[in-house]
């Protein structure tokens, strides 16, 4: 099964918000305005169609929010949870508690393969950043034995957060941009903001529908083109669609590519012939754990869990060019670019 390319109006997942296609002919239609800033390790882009106090509180919230959960930051909740790891327990705000508890179920949920204590292993590897590097084997090792979302430790009550081991890290990469895109989309509704669109890297949120009432027109980034090259393309409303894969954040040695996404079982990136793999879900944060989550999990495994649950659904794109959908997602599906092959989900 094939679709004709359509072009026009598409809004590519990351971050090609140009060709939005929102305006109306009808002189009602709303101003739409737009800013970015640089947050939370990514661009964040936003695109409302409200006043500039709501996209201004937008913005501050979403920097609030880094300021607590980022893991280089120093004087981040999350900083200091790693600071303190193998000695005292650390007070948290109830945002920082509710995702780090919420990324302890997904990591439950996944087998231990989307774990938040992998920031060992992110460490050692420094993809991204100027240091990056293959890893000796018995640091490799060291970094695994840390590894283990069961050992963190939870007072609900207090909502205090404590790592039993040194060494240990959290890292809420993974999980942390979908709570932004969920409670921000969240405020800009309070600021009477019915219709827009959030865009965090790879993360994208949109509010209500177009103003003409028609569909967003979200494109699934093509993995193996450059930014703003479609794959395929998804009409939405009043979701979150997020995307994970290995062609963004990487480096090269003797012609092979070492990406981000680390399987805490090996140490290593994962390599199971998946090229990338997007979430729709309401809800932003299950979109941004699932992503990770079931690119770990690769195809098979990961369109079963998927199938099981309610709401959610999910776009599998494989190295051999081939796009797998969940039976819930077929009918948001609009566009397929040339040179891919639709795949229903067994």
């Amino acid at each position: 099964m094939k679709f004709r390319s359509i072009t026009w109006g598409i809004i590519a997942v990351m971050m090609v918000i140009g060709a939005l296609g929102i305006a109306s002919t009808q002189t009602c239609t709303p101003q739409a305005i737009s800013d970015s800033q640089f947050l939370m390790g990514t661009l964040v882009e936003l695109r409302i169609f409200g006043s500039q106090k709501a996209m201004d509180a937008a913005f501050q919230h979403v920097q609030h929010l880094d300021q607590m959960m980022s893991r280089t930051l120093e004087g981040s909740q999350i900083y200091e949870i790693n600071r303190q790891a193998g000695q005292d327990w650390v007070t948290v705000s109830t945002d920082t508690f509710q995702v780090i508890q919420t990324a302890l179920q997904y990591a439950k949920l996944t087998d231990g393969l989307f774990d938040p204590t992998v920031a060992p292993l992110v460490d050692l590897w420094g993809i991204g950043t100027s240091h990056a590097h293959i890893p000796e084997a018995k640091a490799l090792q060291d970094a695994r034995a840390l590894i283990d979302y069961r050992a963190v430790e939870l007072d609900t009550k207090a909502k205090r957060v404590r790592l039993p081991s040194p060494g240990m890290g959290l890292d809420l990469g993974g999980i942390a941009k979908g709570y932004a895109a969920d409670t921000t989309t969240k405020l800009l509704r309070s600021q009477g903001v019915k219709s827009g669109f959030l865009s965090l890297g790879g993360n994208v949120s949109v509010i209500g529908s177009k103003p003409d009432g028609s569909p967003w027109r979200i494109g699934i980034q093509d993995p193996f083109a450059p930014r703003g090259t479609h794959a395929a393309v998804l009409e939405v409303k009043d979701t979150s669609i997020v995307t994970s894969g290995p062609y963004e954040r990487y480096f090269m040695r003797n012609n092979k590519r070492y990406h981000h996404i680390l399987d805490p079982t090996t140490g290593f990136p994962v390599e199971n012939g998946l090229a990338s793999v997007s979430i729709v879900t309401p809800c932003s944060m299950t979109a941004d754990a699932l992503s990770t989550g079931v690119f770990l999990l690769g195809r098979e495994r990961g369109l079963a869990l998927l199938e099981e649950l309610e709401g959610v659904e999910g776009l599998l794109i494989t190295d051999d060019r081939h796009i797998y959908v969940t039976s819930g997602l077929q009918h948001q599906l609009k566009s397929l670019s040339e040179g891919f092959e639709l795949h229903e989900a067994e």
